[in-house]
C-alpha cells in the first residue's frame, strides 16, 4: 500500500472573512492510498486554529505505516485533519475494492439531499446587506460575525433576507458581555442557532447564562472526548470531519450526541467537494447542515456535488465513496 500526499489550492469566488482574518483561497492536502492497483482519496483542511500548517499535517500523514487500517488508525493519530484526510480516503478505497458505495459499508440508509447553510462572511452592515439581498433565495444563511459591533450587521442581513432562516457564528468572537447583550436581540430577529459566542477556554461562563437561542459547540467540540466539557454549556453540536479526524469518528460522536441529547449539527472548513462528500452522510437528518464549502469556491473538483433547491446531495462514486 502507497500513501501519497499533495498540495492543492482551490481560488475562492470572494474574500471570505471571519473573526480571525480573511483569504482568498483554500489550501487543501490531498491524500491517495493505492492497494493492489486501487486509489482511494481523501481530503483535509490543516487549521492554525488546532496548531496544524501544511507541512506538520504532511508530515503526520507521512509517518505513517505503510500497511494502516481504518481500525489501525485511530490509535496511531489523534483527530485532526491528518487523520480526516487518511480515513476518508481508506473508506474510498475499500468501496471502490468491494464494489459498495460507502453508505452500505458502514451500514447506514441510503443517503439523499439535505438543505445547506450558506456563508455569508464577516464585512460592513451595507455589504453584509448586499451579500443577503442576494441570497435572499436561500431557505438557511450562516452570518460570520464576532465583534463587539455586530447588531448593525445582524439587522442589516435580516433587512436584506427577510424570509431566510439565519444562523449565526461567531468564531469565539464575543465575550460573556457582549453574548449576554445580544442574545435577546437573537430572538427577535429570528436567529434559530448561534455557533460558539465564546472562545472555548472560556465557555464555562454560558454554565447558567439564559440560552434563548439554542447554543451550538464547535471549537469546544471535537469529538467523543469532548462531550463530557459541554454540559450545560451547549445545546447542539458541530460535527465537523477535520475535528473528529475522519469519518468513522464523525458518526461514532453524532451517534453518542444524539443519545445524550445534543442536537446536531454538521459543518465544515473551507474545502471542495472532495471534503464534503463524506459529511454529507453525517449529515442525514440532523438540526442543522453547513456543507457549503464547495460554493464558496470558484474552482472545484471534477464529478464536484450537486447543488439544488433540495440542497446538497450525496457524492456520486466518480468523486468519492
Amino acid at each position: 500500500m502507497t500513501i501519497t500526499v499533495e498540495r492543492d489550492i482551490f481560488r475562492l469566488a470572494q474574500v471570505f472573512t471571519i473573526s480571525r482574518g480573511s483569504r482568498t483561497e483554500a489550501q487543501v492536502l490531498t491524500v491517495r492510498i493505492t492497494r493492489d492497483g486501487v486509489t482511494g482519496w481523501g481530503e483535509c483542511v490543516p487549521y492554525a486554529r488546532y496548531d496544524e500548517t501544511l507541512d506538520s499535517v504532511t508530515q503526520e500523514i507521512l509517518g505513517l505505516p505503510s500497511e494502516v487500517t481504518r481500525g489501525m488508525l485511530q490509535e496511531l493519530l489523534p483527530a485532526g485533519a491528518a487523520r480526516n484526510a487518511v480515513d476518508c480516503a481508506l473508506w474510498d478505497l475499500e468501496a471502490k475494492q468491494t464494489g459498495k458505495r460507502v453508505w452500505e459499508l458502514a451500514g447506514l440508509p441510503v443517503p439523499g439531499p439535505e438543505i445547506t447553510a450558506y456563508t455569508l462572511s464577516l464585512d460592513t452592515p451595507e455589504a453584509m446587506r448586499v451579500q443577503a439581498e442576494k441570497n435572499a433565495f436561500r431557505p438557511l444563511l450562516k452570518i460570520k460575525l464576532g465583534t463587539p459591533d455586530d447588531m448593525p450587521r445582524l439587522e442589516a442581513v435580516r433587512a436584506g433576507a427577510p424570509k431566510s432562516q439565519i444562523i449565526v457564528d461567531a468564531n469565539e468572537g464575543w465575550s460573556a458581555d457582549v453574548y449576554a447583550d445580544l442574545a435577546p436581540h437573537l430572538v427577535r430577529l429570528g436567529v434559530a442557532l448561534v455557533e460558539q459566542p465564546l472562545p472555548a477556554s472560556e465557555d464555562e461562563a454560558l454554565i447558567g447564562m439564559d440560552r434563548p437561542v439554542p447554543v451550538c459547540a464547535d471549537e469546544s467540540c471535537h469529538d467523543r472526548a469532548s462531550l463530557p466539557h459541554l454540559k450545560g454549556k451547549y445545546d447542539v453540536v458541530n460535527i465537523k470531519l477535520d475535528k473528529t479526524g475522519g469519518l468513522t469518528e464523525a458518526l461514532a460522536l453524532r451517534e453518542q450526541a444524539l443519545r445524550e441529547g445534543y442536537k446536531v449539527m454538521v459543518g465544515c472548513m473551507v474545502g471542495s467537494s472532495l471534503a464534503m462528500a463524506p459529511a454529507t452522510l453525517v449529515a442525514q437528518g440532523v438540526m442543522v447542515t453547513d456543507l457549503d464549502g464547495p460554493l464558496l469556491l470558484a474552482e472545484d473538483r471534477d464529478n464536484a456535488l450537486q447543488f439544488d433547491a433540495d440542497g446538497v446531495h450525496p457524492p456520486v462514486s466518480a468523486l468519492w465513496g
